[in-house]
C-alpha cells in the first residue's frame, strides 16, 4: 500500500459541511459590501518579496520570521525572482491600485477575500494558511471614511448575529509626532532596561512602538508607565480623531480608548482600531486595520491617502460557532427515489428540467450491483435534508407521473396525471414549488 499523503502542517481542508458555512459567510458578507459600494478586487497570491519588505516594514516579525519566501526558476538570463507567498493583502492592493492607476478618476472602495500565508505555529485561530476578508477605502482623507469601515465591520457582525465583541481604538498620529514620542519612550524603556525581555531589548531602537503590544506580563508596569503617544498629537490629528469618535458616537457603536494598541506593521498613521473578543482565548482579535496615507506613496504611486481593515476568517467562525449562532445549512428541495436502474434515462431528463426551473435535487445513485431497496433510498431521502421525495416507480412511470412524498411534513398532492410525461408532470410541480417558496 502506498505512503498515505496529509496536508501541509497548519494548512487546512474545509470540508462539507464546513465548507457551507464559508459559503454563507462570503455571501453575506459580498451582500453587506454591495450596500456600502465597495467593489471586489483579486490580487495574485504569489508577490514579489520586495512589494511585502518595503510595504509591511522590514523589523517586522512578519518579514523576519515568518513569510514563505523562494527564488523562483532562473529566465533564459539566469536571473531568479525572489518570490513569496502574500502574508497580508494590502501592500497586494495597493500595488494593483499603484500599478493600474485606478484613483486616476477618484477615490475608490474595495474588498477582497482569499488565502494569506504565515509560517507560524499553527494553534486554534492562526493556522499557516489563513484566510482573510478585507475592505479598503483609497484615495480619501477624513475620518468620516475611518468611522465608515467600523461601522461597516460592526453591520457585519450584526448579520452574522455576533455580539461578544469590543471594539478598541487609538490614533498614531502623523510620523512627526510619532517621532518625538519614539525618543521619549526609547528614553524610557532605556531608563527599565532590566526588565525588558529579549524581544523588547531586540526592538528596543528597530521598532520601540511594538514594544508596547507585548504580552509579557512582567512587563505590564514598564509599558502602562511608558509615554502615551496620545499626548504627542498635534491639533490636526487630534481633531481627526475626534471626529472618528463622534461619528461612532452618533451610531451606538461602543469604543473603548487603548493607548497601547498599535498595530503590527509599520505602515500605519493616525487611527488605528481592533475588534476583539474573550471567546478564543489568545487569538482574541477577529478584525482589525486603521489608515495608512504613506504607503501608496512608499509603492511608487502619487501621494493618497487609504484606511481599511482586514477579519481572520477562521476567528469569526470560530466565533460563531463558539456564540451557537445558528447557521442554515444547503439541502436540496428534492431526494429522486429511482428503484430500478430502467428508469434512470426517463429519471434524468426531469431532474434535469428541475434543475433548470430553480430546483435542487439530489439522484439516488446506484452500484453496480444495484439500485438498492426502497427503505435504503428512502432512508437515504430522510438523511439528505431533502423536503421532498420524487419516486420514479414502476407503477408511477406507467401512469406517465411521478409521485411526489413529502419528508417534511409538509401537505402536497402528488402530480397524477394519465396524459403529461413525467418530464412535463415534475417542471409544472417544480413551478408550484418555487411559486410557493
Amino acid at each position: 500500500m502506498a505512503e498515505k499523503l496529509t496536508a501541509v502542517k497548519g494548512m487546512n481542508d474545509i470540508l462539507p459541511p464546513d465548507s457551507a458555512r464559508w459559503e454563507w459567510l462570503e455571501d453575506k458578507v459580498r451582500a453587506l459590501m454591495g450596500r456600502y459600494a465597495y467593489r471586489n478586487i483579486r490580487t495574485p497570491i504569489l508577490e514579489h518579496t520586495q512589494l511585502f519588505v518595503r510595504g509591511i516594514g522590514e523589523v517586522t516579525d512578519i518579514v523576519e520570521k515568518e513569510m514563505y519566501s523562494f527564488d523562483d526558476r532562473a529566465d533564459k538570463d539566469g536571473k531568479h525572482d525572489q518570490l513569496t507567498m502574500r502574508p497580508e493583502n494590502t501592500a497586494s492592493v495597493v500595488r494593483a491600485v499603484v500599478e493600474h492607476n485606478l484613483l486616476y478618476e477618484g477615490g475608490k472602495r474595495l474588498f477582497y477575500m482569499g488565502p494569506m500565508f504565515r509560517r507560524e505555529r499553527p494553534q486554534r485561530g492562526r493556522y499557516r494558511q489563513f484566510h482573510q476578508i478585507g475592505a479598503e477605502a483609497l484615495g480619501f482623507a477624513g475620518p468620516d471614511v475611518d468611522a465608515e469601515l467600523i461601522l461597516l465591520a460592526a453591520a457585519l457582525w450584526k448579520e452574522l448575529g455576533l455580539n461578544d465583541w469590543r471594539l478598541e481604538i487609538n490614533s498614531l498620529g502623523q510620523p512627526e509626532e510619532r517621532a518625538q514620542h519614539r525618543a521619549e519612550l526609547i528614553a524610557h524603556l532605556e531608563k527599565h532596561g532590566d526588565l525588558l525581555d529579549e524581544e523588547a531589548r531586540r526592538r528596543l531602537h528597530s521598532n520601540p512602538l511594538r514594544i508596547l503590544d507585548t504580552k509579557n506580563p512582567a512587563m505590564k508596569e514598564v509599558v502602562e508607565s511608558a509615554p502615551r503617544l496620545l499626548d504627542f498629537l498635534g491639533p490636526e490629528s487630534l481633531a481627526h480623531f475626534e471626529g472618528l469618535k463622534a461619528i461612532l458616537d452618533a451610531n451606538d457603536v461602543p469604543w473603548t480608548l487603548n493607548h497601547r494598541l498599535v498595530r503590527g506593521l509599520d505602515y500605519y498613521n493616525l487611527t488605528v482600531f481592533e475588534f476583539v473578543t474573550d471567546r478564543l482565548g489568545a487569538q482574541g482579535t477577529i478584525c482589525a486595520g486603521g489608515r495608512y496615507d504613506y504607503l501608496i506613496e512608499q509603492m511608487g504611486g502619487r501621494p493618497a491617502p487609504a484606511v481599511g481593515w482586514a477579519l481572520g476568517v477562521e476567528r469569526v467562525l470560530e466565533l460563531i460557532k463558539e456564540q451557537g449562532t445558528s447557521v442554515e445549512l444547503p439541502v436540496p428541495d428534492a431526494y429522486a427515489i429511482v428503484p430500478d436502474a430502467a428508469a434512470w434515462p426517463v429519471a434524468s431528463r426531469a431532474l434535469q428540467a428541475l434543475r433548470a426551473a430553480g430546483v435542487s435535487v439530489q439522484m439516488h445513485a446506484g452500484n453496480a450491483d444495484g439500485m438498492g431497496s426502497m427503505k435504503s433510498q428512502f432512508k437515504k431521502a430522510d438523511a439528505s435534508g431533502a423536503r421532498f421525495a420524487l419516486i420514479f416507480g414502476a407503477a408511477e412511470l406507467a401512469q406517465g407521473c411521478v409521485a411526489v412524498k413529502p419528508l417534511r411534513g409538509e401537505k402536497v398532492e402528488a402530480v397524477q396525471s394519465q396524459t403529461l410525461e413525467p418530464l412535463e408532470s415534475v417542471a409544472l410541480w417544480a413551478h408550484g414549488l418555487r411559486a410557493g417558496a
